[in-house]
């Protein structure tokens, strides 16, 4: 539809094609203000056959929710594979037509996980073309009469989506600008027809240019910032500063910076955000859930953890998993206490407390952990590698495939305190836990 004007004609082909297909007639048509909707043939229509138009009140557009979704899950949808593919934007109605016979080809939770296509035609199979990478490269077989031995016998395209009356895919040359539907293509899916952002979304399409005069530049202040390769600070974009506005650079040589391995790791890798700015209960949702993993899923949160030391050593519990952790500590010879030699710095250590919880919701035991403040150590002084060895998921789906393959028992375990056999070769002189302090 390239203009408004042309809802009246589509709408009547909508209908005889409702009629014809489906055998039944349009009852009610739901819709907003807009003016296409109320034209003087559009109405004429309507009580011909006898169809309610029902529209939403004014600047009411929840009423209208089920199209609004519909719609939102469209344009979501077509956004996101034009810009996952980097395809440029005048082809967004191809973009949207791929994303309609997608989502009408696929499982929906609304129908209980059932596909429309098949919902509305029960009676007719399935055909559905192996799914394609949206804006790939492909190559159209081409079988045109009259050509040579030596002619090429493809032609390099960009696919666009899947043809509605036809099995075929339909595919793009930008070379001849046609349209191409066949079902005998090489797709190439890892290598997209547009490799980067540049060649397909020009700059202003993505964001709209200011106009920026030379004499409202002001020249950006050099940034110190600690990095293993000093940043140059850049100019404005789009726009040049006047030469004799330029800061003439002194003859003094500049200070130098400290290294970066002489900082601490909290300092190189900047603050972090604890806040999290979308929060789960925004959008979490328990009515689909089981009654026992709904269960399982409130009592998470049914005993609060502490705040701080005070708090969890006025608690029974807490008290005795900081206990149970320092007997272990302890019993293993983590460590020795020692007075801190002068010209040694110390790291800081705190508790991490969790709840353990059972499949059946109950609270199993509270667990307290000593961790230390590793974030504080300097490199070269305090640690000089680091790495966390863990278990890769191909090693854990190996080892169960063998079991299941020769029959062997398999067991699980829960290691209560685990710590790495190694010597460290640096000496590491840490605070002592809080609330424990001899």
């Amino acid at each position: 539809m390239k203009n408004r004007a042309e809802l009246f004609f589509i709408f009547q082909k909508f209908y005889a094609e409702i009629q014809t297909q489906f055998n039944i007639s349009i009852c009610v048509l739901h819709s907003d203000n807009a003016r296409e909707y109320f034209s003087a043939p559009f109405t004429s229509f309507m009580s011909h056959h006898g169809i309610l138009h029902q529209s939403s009140c004014a600047h009411t557009p929840q009423q209208n929710g089920v199209a609004e979704r519909k719609n939102r899950h469209l344009v979501e949808t077509a956004r996101t594979i034009l810009l996952h593919s980097n395809v440029p934007f005048r082809f967004w109605g191809d973009a949207v037509l791929t994303a309609c016979y997608l989502i009408n080809r696929m499982p929906s939770s609304v129908l209980h996980d059932q596909i429309p296509h098949f919902l509305l035609f029960p009676d007719q199979p399935l055909y559905f073309l192996p799914p394609r990478v949206f804006g790939c490269t492909c190559f159209v077989h081409i079988l045109t009469p009259g050509q040579d031995k030596l002619s090429a016998k493809a032609m390099k395209c960009l696919f666009l989506g899947y043809s509605r009356l036809q099995k075929g895919y339909r595919c793009y040359s930008l070379e001849t600008h046609r349209y191409f539907i066949s079902a005998d293509v090489t797709f190439f899916e890892d290598s997209p027809f547009f490799s980067t952002t540049s060649e397909s979304l020009p700059v202003s399409e993505v964001l709209p240019l200011p106009i920026v005069s030379p004499s409202d530049v002001v020249p950006p202040r050099p940034l110190q910032v600690y990095h293993r390769r000093p940043r140059v600070a850049a100019p404005l974009p789009f726009a040049e500063a006047p030469a004799d506005s330029l800061p003439i650079p002194s003859a003094s040589p500049a200070p130098a910076l400290p290294s970066p391995d002489d900082l601490p790791i909290a300092i190189r890798k900047g603050t972090r955000s604890t806040r999290n700015p979308h929060p789960i209960y925004n959008f979490l949702s328990y009515h689909r859930l089981s009654s026992p993993y709904s269960a399982f899923v409130s009592a998470i949160s049914s005993v609060s953890l502490p705040k701080s030391t005070h708090e969890a050593l006025s608690h029974p519990g807490w008290r005795q998993a900081m206990v149970d952790e320092m007997d272990v500590l302890h019993s293993n010879g983590t460590w020795d206490l020692v007075v801190v030699p002068s010209g040694k710095s110390t790291v800081g250590c705190r508790w991490v407390y969790a709840v353990k919880v059972g499949p059946d919701g109950q609270v199993d035991r509270l667990k307290a952990r000593l961790v230390a403040k590793g974030y504080t150590q300097v490199y070269g002084s305090d640690y000089g590698d680091t790495f966390s060895p863990v278990a890769k998921i191909a090693s854990v789906r190996l080892l169960l495939f063998m079991a299941a393959m020769c029959s062997w028992p398999l067991y699980q375990l829960d290691i209560k305190n685990a710590f790495l056999h190694g010597d460290l070769a640096e000496e590491v002189y840490m605070e002592q836990p809080p609330g424990f302090v001899a």
